[in-house]
């Protein structure tokens, strides 16, 4: 059984930083592409961080610079750090991964950035 489940979100100031993490269990996760989304209150949910198995990131303009993902396949891990956080980045965020053509999301973790 393939779970995912993120943790680190929480409220913080504009400017400020968090770091989520995303434990995978069920899967082979050193061979996954893994993903960061986020979806905003009304909002279509959005990909803002891609690592594939030979750690090469990528991100969309809007968080370029401020979002870093990593991954540690000792411990099935993935991570997505947040730097230089705007009110605008408050959403939901999710950790995702395709697997034998199914797709797999945690429950998500929200991220405030409010002063």
């Amino acid at each position: 059984q393939v779970q995912l489940v993120e943790s680190g979100g929480g409220l913080v100031q504009p400017g400020g930083s968090l770091r989520l993490s995303c434990a995978v269990s069920g899967i082979s996760f050193s061979s996954q592409f893994m993903n960061w989304y986020r979806q905003a209150p009304g909002e279509q949910r959005e990909l803002v961080a891609v690592i594939t198995s030979t750690n090469i990131a990528s991100y969309p303009d809007s968080v370029r610079g401020r979002f870093t993902i990593s991954r540690d396949n000792a411990k099935n891990t993935v991570y997505l750090q947040l730097n230089s956080l705007k009110p605008e980045d408050t959403a939901v965020y999710y950790c995702n991964t395709r697997y034998l053509s199914n797709e797999y999301w945690g429950p998500g973790t929200q991220v405030t950035v409010s002063s």
